[in-house]
């Protein structure tokens, strides 16, 4: 079935989003799945940990994307339940299907944006996101519908990036792809990948969102890309390619063999392994 973006009511700030998201984005992501949540893989007890999702509990997942963290949170709340929102109905769609192998009835999904979407007030125990609450288009806005869907003394739990300073696979993948460029990288405190990277801005968002108790936690764990040098290249080019647009001929094959050089002296025993790091956010509905 062909799903139009255009059905979907967002907010526009969040409409580049959306389009991305539900479009060609979403589809890779979807198409590799299993390889992102393995990316993350090192970080998923601590998550895990920090949620404390109880037996009962009702959670909200932001930005689920293909459902691992839903699904995680549904064997959780086993006599509770587990309801994950995103922009990508691909994703969606997988995490459906996943949930239903794994016999998951207390999973649901829903295309969504969280930044706007008429949540039931006081509904929830518990809203979690891994690395998928830095893209809304207003983050004031955004975490302050997610605190009315709570419940009073209600948790959140977020997953996100470091500054870039702290991720040596993307500043290796975007000096590779270079070419000699000077590429810019995703900026900081905008929707994106570092927009919640300052723990002096987020200690800040939060309690204007109606939040108390902000705590952030650094962690740091390697980040897997793939089994060898060469699925791994593969595997970052379809996430990363349009990096190479403007180079000619020779420029393209010197970046992608630069990448792949990269990748083969970070391959270790486990596959190719990259320093990263997130911030545990943490904080209670005040």
């Amino acid at each position: 079935m062909t799903h139009d973006p255009a059905d979907v009511r967002v907010d526009p700030s969040n409409a580049d989003q959306l389009r991305s998201w539900d479009g060609d984005g979403g589809a890779y992501w979807t198409e590799h799945a299993t390889r992102y949540d393995e990316g993350v893989a090192a970080y998923r007890p601590r998550f895990s940990d920090a949620a404390a999702i109880g037996p009962a509990d009702a959670v909200l997942d932001v930005g689920c994307g293909a459902g691992q963290t839903t699904r995680d949170a549904a064997r959780a709340a086993s006599g509770g339940s587990a309801l994950g929102v995103d922009l990508s109905s691909r994703m969606l769609d997988l995490a459906r299907r996943l949930a239903e192998q794994d016999g998951l009835s207390n999973a649901t999904f829903r295309q969504a944006d969280a930044q706007t979407h008429p949540f039931a007030p006081d509904s929830f125990d518990v809203a979690i996101s891994r690395t998928g609450a830095m893209f809304f288009g207003d983050p004031a806005a955004a975490f302050a519908n997610i605190s009315r869907a709570l419940r009073p003394d209600g948790r959140l739990v977020l997953m996100t990036w470091q500054p870039l300073a702290h991720q040596e696979w993307l500043h290796s993948f975007f000096t590779a792809l270079s070419a000699g460029r000077d590429l810019a990288p995703p900026p900081s405190g905008v929707p994106g990948p570092f927009a919640l990277d300052d723990p002096d801005h987020v200690r800040a968002l939060l309690p204007r969102a109606g939040f108390t108790d902000v705590r952030l936690t650094g962690v740091n764990e390697p980040m897997y890309v793939g089994p060898d040098a060469e699925d791994a290249t593969r595997f970052i080019l379809g996430q990363l390619g349009g990096l190479l647009d403007g180079l000619d001929d020779a420029g393209r094959a010197r970046a992608v063999d630069d990448l792949r050089r990269v990748m083969a002296d970070h391959l270790t025993d486990r596959g190719v392994l990259f320093d990263s790091a997130i911030w545990l956010i943490e904080a209670r509905r005040g």
